[in-house]
């Protein structure tokens, strides 16, 4: 067994430690572009949030307004299509839901 000095030992730890944050950037990232199943309108927690895949459908819906897009509301992630709201599922960016809240 080789000898290692402990002057080693502590140069080798310190350079791991700062490694470890970009292996956790580069898993990260990883993990938010891995692809989401589509959100089915038929689910059952769709149906309870009345998400449609087109914004438009809603039209007739009490709280729908102009505009609202799944795309422009702050429950939309980007990165993965996803929503906080579906969390094992993207949503269609032109779609909605009646938890459809702005981003501002």
């Amino acid at each position: 067994m080789a000898k290692q000095s402990r002057r080693a030992f502590l140069r080798d730890g310190l350079l791991g430690v700062a490694a470890l944050p970009l292996g956790i950037g580069v898993l990260s990232r990883q993990a938010f572009a891995q692809n989401l199943p589509r959100l089915d309108p038929n689910d059952e927690q769709a149906q309870a949030l009345n998400y449609v895949e087109a914004a438009r459908q809603a039209s007739d819906h009490p709280a729908y307004a102009e505009g609202e897009t799944c795309s422009n509301c702050m429950f939309f992630e980007r990165r993965s299509e996803g929503c906080q709201l579906f969390p094992q599922n993207s949503v269609e960016p032109a779609g909605w839901c009646q938890s459809w809240v702005s981003m501002d």
